[in-house]
Parts: C-alpha cells; structure tokens; sequence
C-alpha cells in the first residue's frame, strides 16, 4: 500500500511528509475495519481503497480553489472523502464533514479521534437544516448529487465570493447546462487519478 500510495502522490506533484502519509494509511485501515461491520464502501481491499478513495481525493488538490486557513464544507462526506483526505494534506484548511447518516457520522467522529485531525469537525444533520456560525470559502462534495441540487441545497453555506467545487465522474455536459443563470463554471479540470481508468473531473462554480 504504501508504494502504491508513493507512487500516486508522486505522479499528482504531491508532497506530503512521513507522519501525513502515515495518516492517510492508518485511514484506510480504519475504513478497512469498519467496513467490515457498517459497509461503508463497496471497495473491501486496502490497496483498491488507496487509489480509489485516497488519490481520487487528493487528485483536485492542485485545482481547489482554496488558500492558506481556507473553511471548507464536504457535503455528504459519507466516510470521509474527500474531507479526510484533504484535511490529511492540508493541515491549515478548517474542514466541516457533514452528514445525515448517522452509522458514517459514528465512524468519521473516531476516524477523527484516531488520527487526530483538530482540523475537522463532523456534523450528522441534513444540508438544508444546518446553518453554521460563519459561510464557506469553498463547498465540496463526491458523488452527492446533480450540480443543480447540490447548489440548491447548499447556496446558504457558501461565503461571498466562495465556489462550489463538484468532484465528478465524465464532463457533466447537461448538469452544467441547467444550472441557474446567476452562476457561472469557472472551470472544469480534468483529473488522471493513478490506478483508476475512470474519468474524472473537477467542476468549480460561482456566484456571478
């Protein structure tokens, strides 16, 4: 796991130090022990996990439209991802995981407890019903819904001038095309996760 961890994070341009690469295995073998109890993801073997739930995190690094002790919101975080991930990476970024489910929230709260991250907080209620102190510089979510939902659903968390940053499958051609008029995509980066032939992309989007 860890060669195959090296070698992704190489090909992506990321540098990480020991203690988070380490980090980032314990949280797979974490996930790999739960799932075993809870199900949390259909993917059981650990080396499938690194490429799949790790780089496939980590690949939008790059692209995130984040700066330095950015407040991030990963919107249906399910079992971590990508927050965990992020949160690993980038130890200045305050990240919110938010969830309904309360079997994932369980499991993200001891994710958090064992691999210590003092910068994530995990939050079990329903998009629509949370309403946190302070708005997001940028909202994230994998697989959580259609682009014209997820900016519904989530347009009273994002700050002023914050973006929406959609991790995606194949270009979303007509997610795109219904969205609102008063937003615009700012970008759509393409992603080469290493161990994956999927396609993947990043779609950032804001306010006009």
């Amino acid at each position: 796991m860890n060669d195959v961890l090296n070698a992704g994070l190489a090909t992506l341009g990321i540098q990480l130090d020991d203690a988070q690469k380490q980090k980032l295995l314990d949280y797979v073998g974490l996930l790999e022990k739960w799932n075993k109890t809870y199900s949390l993801t259909a993917i059981r073997e650990p080396e499938r996990m690194v490429p799949h739930h790790l780089l496939d995190s980590l690949a939008p690094l790059a692209a995130f439209p984040a700066g330095q002790n950015a407040r991030i919101l990963d919107v249906g975080s399910g079992f971590g991802t990508p927050g965990i991930p992020l949160a690993i990476a980038r130890p200045d970024w305050q990240l919110v995981l938010l969830d309904s489910n309360h079997k994932k929230t369980t499991f993200l709260r001891q994710a958090l407890l064992e691999l210590q991250l003092p910068n994530v907080t995990v939050v079990s209620d329903r998009v629509e019903a949370y309403h946190p102190e302070a708005p997001f510089q940028v909202i994230t979510s994998r697989a959580f819904a259609e682009l014209g939902e997820f900016v519904k659903l989530t347009r009273h968390l994002l700050a002023s001038g914050g973006y929406w940053a959609a991790l995606k499958g194949v270009y979303p051609y007509e997610e795109i095309a219904l969205l609102p008029k008063d937003l615009v995509v700012t970008e759509v980066a393409q992603l080469k996760v290493p161990g994956l032939e999927a396609e993947r992309c990043l779609v950032l989007i804001k306010e006009v």
